[in-house]
């Protein structure tokens, strides 16, 4: 089976039966991709002819090595190894292949990078930037409190519609990743920062039947990237130690809470972790924190 089939095969899979979202399955084809380009200057051979039974241990070690001599950090290797092998599993699920010829090769152990995140002042200041009183400032002020004070994911962000709101409860309906729900509480100021975006920049711009709650200014939907470039332009003008993007968000969020005392369980159910390992980062986060206190308070510390 050509390679290019049965990749198209293995997408429409993850997105039927493992309801895979767009984000990710681009995520995969772009992994791929570059498999492909490298493959294609190795073999000199166009890719439309690849098959699939053809991609051998001795190539794929290959592939490696060049990323590694490329200067590749080892997250992208290691997510492009699994795009591959997560690939492969299929086939042989599915008795496609005869052989998995990775199932040798392991991932490389990284170490995990702690989040990035500003403190509460400093993340108070850039909330704060956005002028108010104009319906770009209106608009990103209610971003920046939602991601905030809700510990969304961007691309939960941008997927809300009006009708997720719930200001009167202070929640939000979120459709997270692999398509689980979850309700996430939205804070007296992210509600009262969205009233005020709903009344008066989201109204004079809207698309008729326009369902998405964040727009451009043009009246469609607002695109990750915007939201991206609009984080990261408030951090500059409010000059923080971090420019951060909107995941920094996300893990400022996380690190207060478990600051506060909150349960790390709770706080994995409010960032809609599935395992309690993708929460415990932050703890890693406050021990820093309690250390550098600890050598700062303590007489004999030093």
């Amino acid at each position: 089976m050509l390679l290019t089939e049965a990749l198209d095969r293995y997408y429409g899979w993850m997105r039927d039966e493992r309801n895979v979202s767009q984000l990710t399955l681009q995520a995969y084809s772009r992994d791929w991709q570059s498999y492909m380009d490298w493959l294609e200057t190795a073999e000199k051979q166009p890719p439309e002819t690849f098959e699939a039974e053809g991609i051998t241990l001795n190539q794929v070690r290959r592939y490696l090595y060049d990323m590694n001599r490329k200067g590749l950090s080892r997250g992208t290797i290691n997510r492009r190894l699994a795009s591959m092998k997560s690939f492969f599993k299929y086939m042989i699920r599915h008795d496609l292949v005869p052989e998995n010829p990775l199932s040798s090769i392991s991932l490389t152990k990284q170490q995990r990078k702690l989040p990035r995140y500003l403190d509460v002042d400093e993340m108070v200041q850039v909330i704060e930037m956005p002028d108010c009183a104009t319906e770009a400032g209106s608009r990103d002020r209610a971003i920046m409190e939602i991601l905030y004070g809700s510990g969304l994911r961007v691309m939960e962000l941008v997927g809300l519609k009006v009708t997720d709101l719930n200001l009167s409860a202070g929640a939000v309906h979120v459709m997270g990743k692999g398509g689980r729900e979850r309700i996430a509480p939205l804070g007296t100021k992210a509600a009262e920062a969205v009233s005020a975006y709903l009344l008066k920049s989201r109204q004079t711009r809207a698309i008729r039947h326009e369902k998405a709650l964040l727009l451009n200014l043009r009246g469609g939907p607002l695109t990750d990237r915007a939201v991206r470039d609009i984080v990261r332009k408030h951090c500059l003008e409010a000059g923080t130690k971090e420019v951060l993007s909107p995941h920094g968000f996300r893990h400022s969020f996380a690190t207060h809470l478990l600051d506060n005392g909150a349960d790390l369980r709770v706080v994995q159910s409010l960032l809609g972790h599935r395992r309690i390992s993708s929460t415990q980062i932050y703890t890693h986060v406050s021990r820093t924190k309690l250390r550098k206190i600890y050598h700062k308070a303590h007489p004999r510390a030093n």
